[in-house]
């Protein structure tokens, strides 16, 4: 008896697993089917002007896409922060550009985002040369984890959404990281579309290290330009800080970094260089 209660348990198991890819693409069409709401279209317009410079199909794409990441990610407010409807927007909003015109499973291995109503502290553990253990507090305004969390303040995130050619976008940020380590590790590779015909890797890790070494010198000159120095740390790093400029700063990208921002806009199957 305890046999066949194991085979039929076990065949329940297999006939989920089966079953789970169509029902999820059922519950998304039919999320994605429902009219956006007026509430949230008042958001954008009040608190993303980003969305704004998109041509008329990517603004429509972009609030489809919002309203699937909404209805399946689980917004959790942290250090006493009440999770509003606003904030699942507006968040949402800018994560969500990152997938346009790109075949997506929504950020999958994301579970979580926890909002902090400002720069939340962490600790850290680093090893020096000799061995020795280092103990620091950093106030952050985001991070991201592969164990499927991102961690975002809100008032970074506000202050990133409301100035959208600044090239500083926490959001975009963090989640080009989340991109990052779909493959494992973040490191400044993001696996590329299924079927992305165009992709070329050797071709993409050419490019971004010699942007990357471009960056690296200046930040030792303290050298100033379009690139933050805090992209020069590690190519994860440069990967997330190039996403934010690339999306919010593309015209001056495409003029200084001209191969960098043809590998990001074939990777992102955007071009903002002319929004």
């Amino acid at each position: 008896m305890a046999f066949f209660l194991f085979c039929g348990l076990a065949l329940l198991l297999v006939l989920g697993l089966v079953a789970h890819p169509y029902w999820l693409t059922w519950q998304r069409t039919r999320v994605r089917a429902t009219a956006f709401p007026a509430a949230w279209r008042k958001v954008l317009q009040r608190r993303v002007p980003l969305v704004r410079r998109l041509p008329t199909d990517l603004q429509l794409q972009l609030k489809k896409h919002m309203q699937v990441f909404i209805a399946e990610k689980s917004f959790l407010g942290c250090g006493g922060l009440h999770i509003t409807e606003e904030m699942r927007v507006v968040i949402a909003a800018q994560a969500c550009l990152l997938i346009l015109n790109r075949a997506t499973d929504y950020f999958g291995n994301v579970r979580q985002i926890l909002v902090y109503p400002g720069a939340f502290v962490v600790n850290r553990t680093t090893v020096d040369g000799a061995g020795v253990q280092q103990e620091s507090r950093n106030a952050l305004s985001g991070e991201s984890w592969a164990q499927g969390q991102v961690i975002l303040s809100w008032q970074d995130t506000i202050e990133g959404a409301a100035v959208a050619d600044d090239g500083r976008n926490v959001v975009i940020h963090e989640f080009a990281h989340q991109l990052d380590q779909e493959n494992g590790a973040a490191q400044g590779a993001p696996p590329p579309v299924v079927g992305d015909v165009q992709y070329d890797a050797r071709r993409w890790s050419q490019v971004f290290h010699a942007a990357f070494a471009k960056l690296q010198s200046e930040a030792r000159q303290g050298l100033d330009g379009l690139l933050s120095h805090y992209g020069a740390q590690d190519p994860a790093e440069f990967f997330a800080v190039v996403s934010e400029v690339f999306f919010e700063q593309g015209p001056a990208l495409a003029f200084e970094y001209p191969a960098l921002y043809q590998e990001l806009s074939g990777y992102y199957k955007v071009d903002p260089a002319g929004w």
